[in-house]
């Protein structure tokens, strides 16, 4: 099979991580999965964003067994399996350290819903997984843990996770929560920001996703 579509897709994606300010020298990760294939196209481990091209994006399949890629894949890439595995309406799922977001996990503390960009994109609040150590699928299991509807998922004194049902829509999550996570610290050098009722939050992620856009 021919996987230099998925490939380019992939590194092109990875490279929206260090554009829009999400990753630092050679954190965070992105991977596409293909919903006929199953196959899983993930960032290598420890490569520099500038080196990436499609020719180092390693593809796997669900069980971890490399397709093609001579490179070792990403550290994160079980915990992306496993995201996969159990959750098989996704096709991207995104690994960041981005500032804001991350200074959330790291004092164990949800986004909550206090601005009407929050309800659009996620729903309800950001949510909070437990603590766990990188390198197999206990990150995985934390994020599946707690993801429930919502495309992102912060990990206690980690990251950040976000999924979609395309990568592209992954990236987007990403980029959307390091947004309303920066908004919500500079809101509360101001005070306390309310809350939206859980009501008027359906409401707004209904006409986000249902009426919104073309």
């Amino acid at each position: 099979m021919n996987y230099d579509a998925l490939k380019e897709e992939t590194c092109r994606l990875n490279l929206e991580l260090p554009r829009f300010g999400l990753v630092a020298w050679t954190s965070g990760n992105v991977s596409i999965r293909d919903p006929q294939t199953g196959v899983v196209v993930i960032k290598p481990s420890g490569l520099r964003y500038e080196q990436l091209t499609p020719d180092t994006m390693v593809v796997l399949d669900l069980d971890g067994k490399v397709l093609e890629g001579t490179l070792k894949p990403s550290s994160d890439t079980a915990s992306h399996l496993y995201i996969y595995r159990h959750r098989p309406d996704l096709c991207g799922v995104v690994h960041t350290h981005s500032t804001y977001a991350t200074a959330f996990a790291a004092v164990n503390q949800p986004i909550p819903v206090v601005l009407t960009a929050i309800a659009d994109e996620f729903g309800g609040p950001v949510p909070v997984g437990r603590f766990a150590l990188i390198g197999g699928e206990e990150i995985g299991q934390a994020v599946i843990e707690v993801l429930g509807e919502s495309p992102a998922v912060l990990l206690k004194n980690h990251g950040v996770f976000t999924v979609g049902k395309s990568g592209e829509a992954a990236v987007k999550a990403a980029v959307m929560v390091e947004d309303i996570a920066r908004t919500v610290w500079v809101a509360r050098q101001l005070g306390e920001p309310d809350e939206i009722a859980p009501a008027d939050v359906d409401k707004l992620h209904h006409r986000y996703t249902h009426v919104y856009g073309q």
